[in-house]
């Protein structure tokens, strides 16, 4: 016959794990500070008042203590109601405190002469550990020595056996033993308190870099978009106006002239794709993939600002040089933007622009120059972006050449007109080639 299985016992309730007693129990020595001290009082008057009653050797020569084997004096209790009172205050005054229950043990060892031990100087030991725990440490050994010395030496001088008894060593142990123990625990609190320090230093050194890069990112989108809608709105804004002023007259260049709006558009929706695409999530199914304009399609670019009635004049280097960076590749056509945008805008009627691009191993230099009378006294300045409460567009391009360690003149021209020149440096910088390696590496 087979025996029915045992039931299996009902699952024991969950205790609580003693880190987390530890814990609870510190945090609440920490919230009533006072009355833990109490409780450590009154457990000190208890241990020396069955420190005074107890006898060295139980009956017929056992080596256990023999509790009551003392008479309890008057003057014992008292001084041990008041050295243990005093432990209560030992948090707010803790030297005072170790110099009250130091003279009371003193006065124990001169009242009780032919009692070698010394039972109140258990307060001064916790004294003493208050005042290592609390201090530095070279306070702490001058006082823990002095501490040593004075009862170890009222111990010898007013007990009745010799120096050398092991109830004048106890005291000179225990206050030593109390001294090392509050300086350890003193050093483990401010290695723990470094600790944190740090881990909140961390902590608030990755939350600013995080702010920092997030405001770097917010302001190169800003230059980015603002050097789009200014290129391509202005060249609307001209184009439109021709149209307008053409249409009844001139019907074919007011049609060549709206032509030239539908395309400026175009271009200015599809920088402003690629522009905003940079805000979209990594998991996003159409994230843009157009390489950023270069001086590849500067050409392009200046075509734009002819047709819209702006003489443009090109100069490149003649001699086949190595891709450029991209980042000083795009630097350098936003500034051919942003300073034909500001001639068309500025110069007035008639003027021509110039577009020098020089590069060498070390540098590349892009210079536009325009000859040009500005708008007057009464318009804007050469070289100003007329946008209403200031402009930006000088000061996103001294901030792109800025972040490449790049140099910006901008000024009036000796010979009329104004100039922009700007100096990126190539040294350090990797190419588009080298970019291109790296992903097909990754």
């Amino acid at each position: 016959m087979t025996l029915p299985s045992p039931s299996p016992r009902p699952a024991r309730r969950d205790t609580v794990p003693d880190a987390t007693r530890v814990a609870r129990l510190r945090q609440w020595h920490l919230t009533h500070p006072l009355t833990f001290d109490a409780a450590v009082a009154a457990v000190a008057f208890v241990a020396i008042v069955c420190g005074a009653t107890t006898g060295p050797h139980g009956v017929h020569g056992s080596h256990l203590p023999r509790f009551g084997g003392r008479e309890l004096t008057a003057a014992t209790v008292v001084l041990a109601v008041l050295a243990c009172g005093a432990l209560v205050l030992r948090r707010r005054l803790p030297r005072t405190v170790l110099a009250a229950t130091g003279v009371l043990t003193i006065v124990e060892l001169v009242l009780q002469s032919d009692d070698p031990r010394a039972p109140v100087a258990g307060a001064s030991v916790i004294a003493l550990f208050t005042v290592a725990s609390r201090t530095d440490r070279p306070t702490t050994w001058r006082i823990g020595a002095l501490t040593c010395v004075v009862l170890t030496a009222a111990a010898m001088f007013f007990g009745h056996r010799a120096w050398y008894a092991p109830e004048n060593l106890a005291i000179f142990a225990w206050t030593g033993m109390a001294a090392a123990a509050g300086d350890a625990v003193r050093s483990r609190r401010a290695y723990i308190d470094a600790i944190r320090e740090r881990a909140e230093r961390a902590e608030r050194t990755r939350e600013e870099e995080a702010r920092r890069r997030v405001a770097e990112e917010r302001l190169r989108i800003a230059r980015e978009l603002h050097d789009v809608v200014a290129h391509h709105i202005a060249l609307v804004n001209v184009q439109a106006g021709v149209a307008s002023h053409v249409m009844d007259n001139r019907p074919d260049q007011a049609k060549q002239a709206l032509a030239h709006v539908r395309e400026a558009s175009r271009s200015a929706l599809e920088e402003l794709r690629a522009t905003v695409g940079l805000l979209r999530q990594s998991d996003d199914p159409k994230a843009p993939t157009e390489p950023a304009p270069g001086l590849g399609v500067l050409d392009q670019l200046i075509e734009g600002f002819v047709r819209a009635g702006l003489p443009v004049a090109l100069e490149l280097p003649s001699e086949p040089r190595p891709a450029l960076p991209a980042s000083v590749d795009l630097t350098a056509y936003r500034v051919v933007q942003e300073a034909l945008t500001n001639v068309h805008k500025h110069a007035g009627d008639g003027a021509r622009a110039t577009v020098r691009i020089a590069r060498t191993d070390a540098a590349l230099t892009v210079a536009v120059l325009d000859d040009g009378r500005g708008a007057g006294p009464d318009g804007p300045a050469e070289g100003a972006v007329a946008e209403p409460g200031g402009g930006h567009g000088l000061i996103g391009m001294r901030e792109r050449v800025q972040a490449l360690r790049g140099t910006v003149v901008t000024g009036p021209r000796a010979a009329g007109g104004f100039q922009v020149r700007v100096t990126l440096p190539l040294g350090g910088a990797r190419t588009q080639e080298d970019d291109l390696r790296w992903e097909t590496a990754r």
